[in-house]
């Protein structure tokens, strides 16, 4: 196997391992919730703990941040609304509807990729995406309340949301191959964490002081962090390395972990048609990585 082989093969792993942890973060994050902190707090003290523990780590390249050029601050504003109104949207929604109104974002990332980085899809490519997007329209058909789909909160409207700067970041990160991944990751952990900051004074909550934390507490927040420090660093790598259209549509492997989450963790039910569309979309990703060529 080439070299070119084993990085393709890490960055699709990346993207997966990626895709699991994002797929598992919603249930602590619930925790915290169900604890009285609001997701906007939680989301402030997670990724403000993944801030500190990287930083800490890097420190001495912190000369190195008055060179950052101005890219790093849209990719953090996008990154930074798409990661929170992500954590808003798992807490308060149905778990399974809000992750497929996110994955309509291979749809916005074939759009996007098009006309900003001149990627030019190829026909596994388009079947994919479009095997995709119709097991996500299967999994969210109501035949009881008829119509299209449509986000029915705001809950499933901070999803869709999130799908699309989803799609705008993957596009983002890859068209700045200039930012070392450390600049990348840590300027979406610090949009979270201004965003954050922004939203506190609207939410009905008290934004929670560290001393009324308990040690349960913490230790969920820590390892939330570490997730989403593992999440992004693989992530990032895996977007850098793999087209926009094929990482997103291999990100689709969320769901499947998302599914099986929520039934086990929550027991949110699948119906029969909902495990219809969810095998839809894991074809479509398999078919995506076995017939993409770079």
């Amino acid at each position: 196997m080439s070299n070119n082989d084993n990085k393709n093969s890490f960055a699709v792993f990346g993207l997966l391992f990626g895709a699991m942890c994002w797929g598992i973060v919603w249930y602590p994050y619930r925790i915290m919730a169900e604890a009285g902190v609001s997701g906007v707090v939680s989301s402030f003290y997670t990724y403000a703990i993944a801030t500190a523990l990287v930083g800490l780590y890097f420190a001495r390249h912190w000369r190195s941040i008055f060179k950052l050029p101005l890219s790093i601050f849209w990719l953090g504003i996008i990154a930074g609304w798409t990661n929170l109104s992500y954590v808003l949207a798992v807490i308060d929604g149905e778990v399974m509807r809000v992750m497929l109104l996110f994955y309509l974002s291979p749809l916005w990332t074939l759009i996007l990729a098009h006309f900003l980085l001149d990627e030019k899809p190829h026909l596994a490519g388009v079947i994919a995406i479009v095997a995709s997007l119709l097991g996500a329209y299967i999994m969210l058909n109501d035949s009881t309340s008829g119509g299209f789909p449509m986000p029915k909160n705001s809950a499933e409207w901070l999803a869709l949301s999130s799908g699309f700067g989803f799609s705008l970041t993957n596009v983002i990160t890859r068209k700045s191959i200039h930012l070392s991944l450390l600049a990348k990751s840590l300027s979406i952990w610090i949009g979270v964490i201004a965003f954050s900051l922004l939203a506190a004074p609207f939410i009905q909550l008290p934004f929670t002081s560290p001393s009324a934390f308990s040690l349960i507490n913490w230790l969920v927040m820590v390892a939330i962090a570490l997730l989403l420090v593992a999440a992004t660093f693989f992530v990032q790598y895996g977007v850098t390395k793999i087209e926009a259209t094929r990482a997103s549509v291999l990100f689709l492997f969320e769901l499947v972990v998302a599914a099986i989450a929520s039934n086990y963790l929550v027991n949110e039910r699948m119906d029969f048609h909902e495990w219809v569309g969810g095998g839809l979309i894991v074809v479509a990703a398999v078919f995506a990585a076995f017939n993409h060529r770079d």
